[in-house]
């Protein structure tokens, strides 16, 4: 059993990028993504820094040649720089880019060594510039820090993706001044549908925002070019011609992007997840922990890509219908 083989699925999609989860936790309590008195699992469940690099390198083997480090919020990890710097040291020697999504709560303290550990592009999730709409969304004032870590990040170097849910009656007005006010700083800017996943207080369906509509409604006022960019990603990208950046759309909902997935993406505790959307899943904490932990593991990375599935199958479709999955994102990374 080959521990170097690439990693293709069963309908010929190569596996080239890893999300890859350190924790489950987050300091936000976003009203789209977990509920107030959101459960998380316990620390002795969580894969340790260095199972999370032996992960890292198995599947970098196989091929992977770019990692996100996603959480929860990935720097509420105590030591998570730490698997940062080591993780950087593959870049050039397998791995091409190691990136991470963050709330940005944190970033401010650790924008530095991100850059100085090999990381040169992040993704930033942000819904408003609103300090009493951010303090509702996210039950927590700290949007303040928030714009800190933004401005921190950019001052070391690093590349900012932000990443916006569109929210019908929250921030559904306010995306053009968020679009206009990202690229004015050099950042480019995604638009995400809310996605069906674990319950939460609120009601999804009256939450989605289609983005075919919001593209419809920004052509009023700004010229959209489509654009060939890839951020490796399901991300599909127009140039505005009045800011001079980038737009991206993810749209799981109005628009299936599964054709040409390339990515997995493995929980805190070592679950890979073949499909965001569905409950196809492998135990690699078990393979790690194994006699013959290098065999396990290659034999679990192939029983992931015979079961991947060819796409995803979320839907909203009327008020008070249960989550397309029971696992919210926090769990699985975004």
């Amino acid at each position: 059993m080959s521990t170097t083989a690439p990693l293709i699925d069963q309908f010929g999609r190569r596996i080239r990028y890893l999300r890859l989860s350190v924790t489950d936790r987050c300091d936000l309590r976003c009203t789209y993504c977990m509920p107030e008195a959101q459960v998380f699992l316990p620390r002795k469940d969580v894969l340790s820094l260095e199972e999370l690099e032996q992960l890292a390198l198995g599947f970098i083997a196989r091929g992977v040649n770019k990692i996100r480090l996603t959480g929860g919020e990935p720097l509420v990890r105590r030591d998570m720089i730490e698997l940062v710097r080591a993780l950087g040291r593959q870049i050039g020697t397998g791995l091409d880019e190691l990136t991470l999504t963050t709330n940005a709560t944190q970033l401010a303290r650790f924008a530095e060594d991100l850059r100085k550990a090999g990381v040169r592009r992040i993704n930033v999730s942000l819904d408003t510039l609103d300090r009493a709409k951010f303090t509702a969304l996210s039950r927590r004032d700290q949007l303040p820090q928030v714009l800190e870590g933004i401005d921190a990040a950019l001052a070391a170097g690093l590349s900012i993706k932000l990443n916006t849910v569109a929210l019908k009656g929250v921030n559904d007005a306010e995306i053009p001044d968020l679009m206009a006010w990202a690229h004015s700083k050099g950042m480019d800017h995604t638009l995400i549908e809310v996605m069906p996943l674990g319950e939460v207080e609120a009601d999804r369906f009256d939450q989605y925002l289609p983005l075919s509509q919001v593209r419809t409604d920004l052509e009023q006022r700004f010229t959209l070019t489509t654009s060939d960019h890839r951020s490796g990603g399901p991300a599909r990208y127009v140039d505005v011609a009045e800011t001079g950046g980038r737009l991206g759309f993810i749209t799981p909902l109005t628009n299936n992007f599964c054709d040409g997935c390339n990515r997995v993406r493995v929980t805190a505790t070592g679950q890979l997840f073949a499909c965001l959307g569905g409950t196809e899943q492998v135990d690699l904490r078990a393979a790690l922990r194994s006699d013959d932990c290098e065999a396990a593991l290659a034999a679990a990375l192939d029983m992931a890509m015979r079961i991947k599935p060819e796409r995803h199958n979320f839907e909203i479709r009327n008020a008070g219908a249960a989550p397309a999955l029971a696992r919210h994102m926090s769990m699985t990374g975004g």
